[in-house]
């Protein structure tokens, strides 16, 4: 059952950002648009509560579930950057705006590019962490922290690993081949 709520609340994130786009550039509803908007963190934290209970009814604890839990963290540490980025190619495609820029690729542009990612990533495993601690006292109680404490190791190494990253491009910030200086 678990699978089915993930899956259905991803599809359920995209449709509505994707109505929410279509709703601010092809309908020029600004106030449907903010409202469909203010929706995409509610999707993920219905999510969450379908978890919940889920646990509560006596279902396993197992890695989907914190899986579940962290749709809600991706969408507070990802989810601003994500939708900006959305709006920015729908914009360009559908409504004539400007090509969206890329992503930075070199000096100190790409440095501040890598730590805003890093922050966005700690950010995210703080609030899933959070979530998942959560998990344990709202379901079925310590029966299931075994079960989740693996997820403490693998999103602190993700962090941890984006900050070296952004770290290395502190100290070693990338260049542009020559032929291009």
């Amino acid at each position: 059952m678990i699978v089915t709520l993930i899956l259905a609340a991803e599809v359920s994130w995209w449709i509505v950002l994707g109505l929410a786009l279509s709703a601010r550039y092809l309908l020029r509803w600004r106030r449907t648009s903010t409202a469909l908007l203010v929706g995409l963190p509610v999707v993920d934290l219905a999510l969450y509560a379908l978890t919940v209970l889920n646990l509560r009814g006596g279902a396993e604890a197992n890695w989907m579930h914190a899986l579940a839990a962290s749709y809600a963290g991706f969408s507070v540490g990802y989810g601003p950057s994500l939708v900006a980025w959305a709006d920015r190619h729908f914009l360009h495609r559908f409504a004539g705006g400007p090509k969206p820029p890329p992503s930075p690729q070199y000096g100190p542009e790409r440095t501040a590019h890598e730590w805003r990612i890093a922050k966005r990533t700690v950010v995210s495993a703080v609030i899933t962490l959070g979530l998942i601690t959560l998990l344990v006292p709202l379901s079925a109680g310590s029966a299931h922290f075994g079960t989740f404490a693996q997820w403490y190791w693998k999103l602190g190494i993700a962090a941890v690993v984006n900050v070296i990253v952004a770290g290395c491009y502190s100290i070693w910030p990338k260049q542009p081949p020559a032929a291009d200086r």
